[in-house]
């Protein structure tokens, strides 16, 4: 291709000018137009954003039904769930019964659609869909470990219900922030779940925290559940920030203070603004997917009700149980101990627990070490450290059924004793454990050994409540 010069620069070049310059011109109309005429979703005749409606999915339709009052409306209509409702729970395509309802949901007629009440056939819909991932996680959770008593498949479980968990901080304004979790492990009888972050709301004007779990609505399980579609909370707990006293105050760093509210959450707060740094959640496996997907948003979920066991010889007292105990921190394990054939004589009640001794002070052979330097590692995006001697526990005691009968994951602390071990032949600093809630008590009697650079566990004993084992055993202890 050749180019010719008419009085100085190419043709080719100018011809390509002109063009970009009517190009950036058409554009600058175009814009103005779309600015004078443009026409929003909102504006259009609602027999239209029905039609586009018709073509969504359920998730989606559901979020936009958050977009104002009148998207709320019209993603109620009954003609578009229906169809939703039929197509997944049709008898062809599902395990389910046929039952009245859903043979009705197939051959509903136009007049019958019409006669419920907006929304009716929504709330069919997504009752349906909870329901059906309630009868799968109670498939996943039915086969127990008689080793542990807990389900064999809390992991995949919790894998396959998309579960997880927020904190929602309220203010005393009534403002409330709602924050997802950052870090999250999976230990052999628990989960820890850590927040953190730097947009924390300021701590004196804080309230309440609330702790929930939360799952997908609606589960697809060939696609991983995302947190932007609609999500079903389930409260697990309500702490009130007002109990960060001095009574509550667990440890402390050189950067942080940290403190302990039950059941099972450490808050940890910046020494020099007093702020929070971290929020970090304790949960037992014991019951723990029921507990994040069976609830609501303001209720938790209540356990089933207990039947009394039949205790064949309540004068003999408790026997035949079972403790399983670890303490971690971090992924990092410093005891994992299981003790068989555990008992207490009627005996052993005193001002109302019944004693149940673990480790006896007096028999050497059953003192245990604790492995590694024990501490509880902390995180945020900025620092991280870790507390001196203290950790989590994980409590799981079966009855003489092997039947889960008191289960905790909580913080605990060492504190050293005011007065020196009595025991035979220990030369070392005394400390202890301490462990309190409606259920029972723990405690845990250690001594530093110097030559080793090593806790000893020379004392376990637990405490239980009388007012639980009559309950669950039908005695009047």
């Amino acid at each position: 291709m050749k180019f010719y010069r008419e009085n100085g620069p190419c043709i080719r070049y100018a011809a390509g000018c002109a063009t970009l310059k009517q190009h950036a011109r058409r554009e600058r109309q175009c814009e103005r137009a779309s600015a004078d005429c443009s026409v929003s979703l909102d504006s259009m005749p609602s027999e239209i954003l029905l039609k586009i409606f018709s073509y969504l999915d359920a998730g989606t339709l559901l979020c936009t039904g958050c977009v104002n009052r009148r998207f709320y409306h019209l993603a109620n209509d009954n003609f578009i769930w229906i169809r939703i409702y039929s197509t997944a729970f049709s008898p062809k395509r599902s395990n389910w019964k046929v039952n009245s309802v859903e043979k009705t949901a197939v051959t509903m007629n136009l007049l019958s659609v019409e006669d419920k009440e907006a929304g009716y056939w929504k709330k069919e819909y997504i009752a349906k869909q909870i329901a059906s991932v309630k009868a799968a996680l109670a498939q996943v959770l039915k086969p127990v470990n008689p080793y542990t008593g807990l389900p064999v498949k809390t992991k995949e479980a919790l894998r396959k219900s998309g579960l997880g968990w927020v904190i929602i901080l309220k203010e005393k304004s009534g403002k409330e922030y709602m924050m997802e979790h950052v870090d999250l492990s999976i230990n052999d009888s628990s989960v820890t779940v850590v927040w953190y972050g730097k947009n924390w709301p300021l701590l004196a004007t804080l309230s309440t925290l609330d702790l929930c779990g939360v799952t997908p609505v609606f589960m697809d399980r060939s696609k991983t559940p995302t947190k932007n579609g609609p999500r079903w909370h389930s409260l697990i707990a309500k702490y009130n920030l007002s109990n960060l006293t001095a009574s509550t105050m667990f440890g402390c760093d050189r950067l942080i203070r940290i403190f302990c509210l039950n059941p099972g959450l450490l808050v940890g707060l910046w020494k020099r603004e007093e702020e929070l740094a971290f929020v970090m959640a304790n949960l037992h496996f014991h019951h723990l997917v029921e507990r994040s997907t069976l609830g609501s948003a303001t209720i938790p979920y209540e356990l089933p009700p207990h039947s009394p066991l039949l205790d064949d010889n309540p004068e003999y007292g408790l026997h035949g149980y079972q403790l399983h105990v670890d303490m971690h921190s971090g992924g990092i394990f410093y005891l994992c101990g299981t003790f068989r054939n555990l008992f207490t004589k009627k005996g052993y009640i005193e001002n109302g627990y019944a004693k149940l001794i673990v480790i006896s002070f007096k028999n050497n052979t059953e003192h245990l070490p604790l492995i590694g330097k024990v501490g509880l590692s902390w995180r945020t995006d900025i620092f991280d450290g870790c507390i001196k001697s203290c950790s989590i526990m994980d409590i799981t005691l079966l009855d003489e059924y092997g039947k889960p009968f008191w289960c905790f994951s909580s913080p605990v602390c060492m504190r050293s004793s005011p007065r020196p071990s009595d025991g035979p032949n220990f030369l070392g600093q005394t400390y202890y454990v301490d462990y309190m809630d409606s259920e029972g008590k723990v405690h845990v009697q250690l001594v530093w050994i110097e030559e080793t650079e090593e806790y000893f566990i020379v004392n376990l004993v637990l405490y239980l409540s009388i007012a639980k084992i009559n309950h669950w055993f039908g005695t009047k202890y």
